[in-house]
């Protein structure tokens, strides 16, 4: 029971973090926020973790650990709650800038190059940027994301190190091994259920339920689009309280109750004999506890004086930085880079990236055990694993798109001649008299292939149709490009990219499939490689402090650092109607690409040279070892790596591993 318990709670687990992943560029559009700090938001996971992490650490496997583990699954379905909540009181989204005639329909008038229709539009301007200003001013609600990603993570943090301590204790000889398999296993469940229902919510308009759905001009491929981010979380909440509820009736341990006829002989001793033992066992404990935190520097101190250990929590730390920022904005990278929707980068990644990392992890654990690799072994494969996933990484700089074709940030506003820079791109004859709002974003497709910001922009000057098949005529900057046909009309909506991006999106697909595959072979080696190479007593503290370093130095600052390079590439934010700098609409594609990769590429590069770091120090520690152990006659060495091991498959760095062989 407590097995099937906690192999909810696992998936309700893994639920939550790809419901918060998939769902960070449809966050930034909805409360109009920068990748940055979109990025502390993903960061506020880690954030939770670390304040409980000691506390749950020491006393967890004091208390009763099945009833903390359901105190966890119940904060942490609450935080995915409180995540979900601020969408209920933020209003409308509004996906223009233009004024609402029917806000429950996002009804919306249009500005056209048409001098009369613009003076009306000044005219009423004052009172709209009046009522924007108040009504945005709860644009700070994306804190109760944050707050509820920090509850998530401290709800989070005993569900592992409990359940698992909880199952090794008491299961049968030689069966966790098949718990903890099976565990793992049904926790894959969770994932599969996140990137489905993300698939399908994203196709859902975010304000479902409370406008005329017909009445919504955007589609999903609308880069404004922001689908029912909020349904994601609401479900992985409810799974979460309800994966709780089994372990408030599980007993704290599955160990039949000690007789307790063994106090009952000694009541006849006076009381003051008790009291004094009392006071014995208060003196006790106190000279327990600070030898116990003597002993933890102690402990801490031999491990961070550990080269190896050292070398591979640098390494490691590097290597998890990278996969962390890459994870986080990958979603927004299929989006702006290859022009995918949400709903489409959702299936994508759930259709490759769970079997092949599943498969990956798989076969890198097989090849351990089936060749018996020794530590120096072990070392060599995490280090081809990383070179190859490297290798891979950067055909990815091949395959980048070069950015849209937009009048005003890459081309000049008639269409005709590419611009230096994006930045205060000067207006043409073709659009100069029309006063348009040069911060509008209402985009709209040219015959000629060129998006244009809006349809004043673009010099129109009538339209028809209504919602979504709005057609914008009479258009002097579509004209001036010297279409033949003279076809100077404008559809609502952004071009979409053209068949040579497309192809390039397929190869994308592939080199991530094979990239993802040999950074998971790399995962177990790495693993192995943290609790090995120390001694057998400080393995659980070895394992715990590089836990702790991954999460506050990489999953913490890495997707904050990757979100503020990332911003660096916008060519066109969304503004507020008080003027305050929102979300990215557009970026550069080509230094959009070059700085994401090549941010994951530095980082992979820099923990590849500490894996060879790495492997010349163990041979050079295992090559002054052999010696002594070869006088000792131990034949059992691994002659080709020169590693000297104890019993337990352990390499002592110390004094006193000449004496342990």
């Amino acid at each position: 029971m407590f097995l099937v318990a906690l192999s909810l709670s696992f998936m309700c687990k893994a639920l939550g973090g790809v419901v918060m992943k998939s769902s960070i560029t449809q966050i930034e559009k909805r409360f109009d926020i920068s990748s940055s700090v979109s990025g502390l938001i993903d960061g506020g996971f880690e954030m939770g973790n670390l304040f409980v992490i000691v506390f749950v650490s020491y006393f967890g496997s004091k208390l009763h650990r099945p009833k903390i583990i359901g105190i966890g699954c119940f904060i942490m379905g609450t935080g995915s709650i409180l995540t979900a909540l601020p969408h209920f009181f933020m209003g409308y989204y509004r996906y223009s800038k233009e004024s609402l005639v029917n806000p429950s329909e996002n009804l919306t008038s249009f500005s056209t190059c048409s001098i009369s229709e613009n003076l009306l539009l000044n005219s009423t301007s004052p009172k709209i940027v009046e009522k924007g200003c108040e009504k945005e001013s709860g644009s700070y609600l994306w804190i109760y994301v944050l707050l509820g990603n920090m509850l998530r993570g401290i709800g989070e943090t005993p569900i592992v190190p409990l359940g698992i301590s909880y199952i090794d204790d008491f299961a049968e000889t030689g069966h966790s091994s098949f718990y903890l398999g099976t565990l793992h296993a049904i926790s894959m469940i969770g994932p599969i259920i996140g990137f489905i229902q993300g698939s399908l919510f994203a196709k859902m308009y975010v304000d479902i339920g409370y406008v005329d759905l017909s009445s919504i001009r955007i589609t999903p491929k609308d880069s404004r689009w922001v689908g029912a981010w909020w349904l994601g979380f609401l479900v992985a909440g409810l799974l979460s309280i309800m994966s709780s509820i089994p372990f408030f009736f599980l007993p704290q341990n599955l160990d039949k109750p000690q007789k307790e006829s063994k106090d009952l002989g000694y009541s006849h001793f006076p009381k003051t004999n008790e009291k004094r033992s009392q006071i014995a066992n208060v003196t006790n404990r106190g000279q327990n506890i600070s030898e116990n935190i003597t002993d933890f520097f102690q402990s801490l101190k031999s491990i961070l004086t550990n080269p190896l250990y050292v070398i591979l929590l640098f390494s490691s730390l590097l290597l998890s930085s990278s996969h962390i920022g890459a994870i986080t904005y990958v979603f927004k990278y299929i989006e702006q880079q290859y022009g995918q929707s949400a709903s489409e980068a959702n299936v994508f990644l759930g259709t490759i990236t769970l079997p092949t990392v599943a498969t990956g992890i798989f076969t890198g654990g097989y090849i351990i055990k089936k060749f018996k690799l020794s530590l120096l072994g072990i070392a060599k494969l995490s280090f081809y694993t990383s070179a190859l996933a490297l290798i891979f990484q950067q055909f990815n700089f091949a395959v980048i798109c070069e950015s849209k074709s937009v009048a005003g940030l890459t081309l000049t506003y008639d269409g005709s001649n590419p611009v230096a820079s994006h930045i205060n791109v000067p207006l043409s004859y073709c659009n100069s008299d029309c006063n348009c709002d040069e911060s509008h974003w209402e985009p709209v497709c040219g015959a000629n292939g060129v998006t244009y910001m809006s349809p004043c922009l673009a010099g129109c000057k009538s339209s028809s149709g209504n919602k979504k098949s709005i057609v914008f005529y009479n258009c002097s900057c579509v004209e001036v490009t010297g279409v033949q046909n003279k076809n100077n009309s404008v559809n609502l909506g952004e071009c979409p990219r053209d068949n040579h991006c497309t192809k390039k999106f397929y190869i994308y697909v592939l080199v991530q499939v094979l990239n993802y595959f040999f950074s998971s072979l790399g995962s177990t080696p790495t693993i192995m490689l943290v609790f090995k190479n120390v001694q057998p007593q400080l393995k659980s503290l070895a394992v715990g402090f590089h836990s702790l370093t991954i999460r506050a130095l990489g999953g913490i600052p890495a997707p904050i650092y990757f979100g503020a390079l990332i911003d660096k590439t916008c060519m066109k934010w969304s503004t507020s109607s008080c003027g305050k700098r929102g979300f990215c609409r557009l970026y550069n594609s080509r230094l959009y690409g070059n700085t994401y990769l090549g941010l994951i590429v530095s980082l992979r590069f820099s923990a590849l040279i500490l894996l060879v770091v790495l492997i010349f120090t163990m041979k050079k520690i295992y090559q002054g070892k052999n010696t002594k152990a070869s006088e000792n006659g131990r034949k059992d060495m691994n002659e080709a790596n020169l590693e000297p091991l104890n019993n337990d498959g352990y390499f002592v760095p110390s004094s006193d591993n000449e004496a342990h062989m």
